[in-house]
C-alpha cells in the first residue's frame, strides 16, 4: 500500500545493523493501533472513543489503512459479553481487521471476567471473527501468544496477562516464543512484538514498568525486534530503539506505547533517559507504515484533547 503524503516521516531517521536476509516486496503495510479504549457503556460517537472508531473505521474502509491493532483493555471494567456490546456498537465495524492483545483484569481474569476470546471469535454481541481468529482459522486464548505475517513483517502477540495469572506458563512462552522469532528471523523477516503491559514506559499513579515480562525483554533483544507496541498507561511514549539494558542503540527496539484510546489519561511520575516524545493530556491513535526493507514511519493522530502528536521514521536495516 502507498503510504500518503501527510503520513511523510519528519524527524531524523535512524538505522540499525541487523544482518537480516531482505525479502523483495514492494508492498506495504499500513496500521493502526490503540488501547485501553471505552468507558463503561459509553456508545458516544463524540467520545473520544467514538471519535478514534470513527477516524480508524475510516481509513480501513477509503483503504489508508490495512488493520487495526489493538492493545488491550477494550471495554472498561469487564470483558464479559454483556458489556462489550457497548465497544460492538462503536467498534464493531473495524472488528473484522482488528489484531488484538489483552491486557490483565479489563480483558481477561480467569473464573470472572474471560469472554473477550469469545467476542473476538464471533461467539457473542456479534458473529463477525476478528482478523486475529479468521487469519488464524481458530479460537484464540487470551492468554496465550500468537505470531502472524504482514507482507515482509512478523508479528508475535505476547499476552503479558499470562504472568499474572499462570508464570509457570508464561516462562514456557519465553522459549516458544524465541523459537517462533528465530524462524521468522532466518526467514528474512522483520520482527515486531504487541504485547499490553509496557517493559520501557515512564512511571505514573497506578504502574510502572511491568518488570516480570524481562525475560521476554531479553529475548525481544537477542532477536532484534524492531518495534514494541504496548498500551496500559493512559498516555502516548516513544522511545528511542532501547536495547534490554535500558541504552539506547542503533539496532534496539522502538516503543510506542499508546493508550490513548478513550479512557481516562493519566499522568507521567517518572522521566526514563530513552523516552523521547511523551504527552499525557490528548486522545488519538498511532498510524504506522511498515516498509519490506524493515524502515517504518509513524503518526500519532490526535482526536480529543490537547491535540498533541508526533510523527517520523526509523531507516531499514
Amino acid at each position: 500500500m502507498t503510504v500518503p503524503a501527510d503520513d511523510a516521516a519528519t524527524t531524523p531517521a535512524t538505522t540499525d545493523g541487523g544482518g537480516t536476509t531482505q525479502q523483495a516486496s514492494t508492498d506495504a503495510f499500513d496500521f493502526a493501533a490503540a488501547g485501553d479504549i471505552n468507558p463503561e457503556g459509553n456508545t458516544s460517537a463524540a467520545s473520544p472513543s467514538g471519535r478514534n472508531a470513527a477516524s480508524i473505521v475510516a481509513g480501513l474502509n477509503d483503504g489508508t489503512l490495512d488493520n487495526f491493532i489493538a492493545l488491550g483493555d477494550f471495554q472498561y471494567d469487564k470483558s464479559v459479553c454483556s458489556a462489550l456490546g457497548a465497544y460492538d456498537q462503536l467498534w464493531g465495524p473495524a472488528k473484522s481487521k482488528t489484531y488484538w492483545a489483552a491486557g490483565p483484569n479489563h480483558d481477561v481474569k480467569p473464573g470472572t471476567n474471560d469472554e473477550l476470546d469469545k467476542y473476538m471469535n464471533g461467539e457473542c454481541v456479534s458473529a463477525t471473527k476478528s482478523a486475529t481468529n479468521s487469519h488464524l482459522g481458530r479460537f484464540v486464548d487470551a492468554l496465550e501468544w500468537y505470531s502472524f505475517d504482514k507482507g515482509n513483517w512478523h508479528f508475535l502477540v505476547a499476552p503479558t496477562a499470562t504472568w499474572r495469572y499462570d508464570a509457570t506458563r508464561a516462562r514456557a512462552m519465553t522459549r516458544e516464543m524465541d523459537a517462533d522469532l528465530k524462524a521468522a528471523r532466518a526467514a528474512g523477516k522483520h520482527l515486531a512484538v504487541v504485547y499490553h503491559d509496557p517493559y520501557f514506559t515512564s512511571d505514573t499513579s497506578s504502574h510502572d514498568r511491568f518488570a516480570e515480562a524481562k525475560p521476554w525483554i531479553d529475548v525481544f533483544w537477542t532477536n532484534r525486534v524492531r518495534i514494541l507496541l504496548s498500551g496500559s498507561q493512559h498516555n502516548y511514549e516513544r522511545t528511542c530503539p532501547v536495547n534490554n539494558a535500558d541504552q539506547c542503540v542503533a539496532d534496539g527496539m522502538q516503543q510506542f506505547q499508546v493508550s490513548t484510546g478513550g479512557i481516562g489519561l493519566r499522568e507521567f511520575t517518572g522521566s526514563p533517559s530513552y523516552v523521547q516524545k511523551r504527552f499525557s493530556d490528548t486522545w488519538g491513535h498511532l498510524r504506522m507504515s511498515l516498509k519490506a526493507d524493515g524502515s517504518y514511519t509513524w503518526e500519532f493522530r490526535a482526536v480529543s484533547g490537547g491535540m498533541q502528536t508526533d510523527s517520523g521514521s526509523r531507516s531499514g536495516g
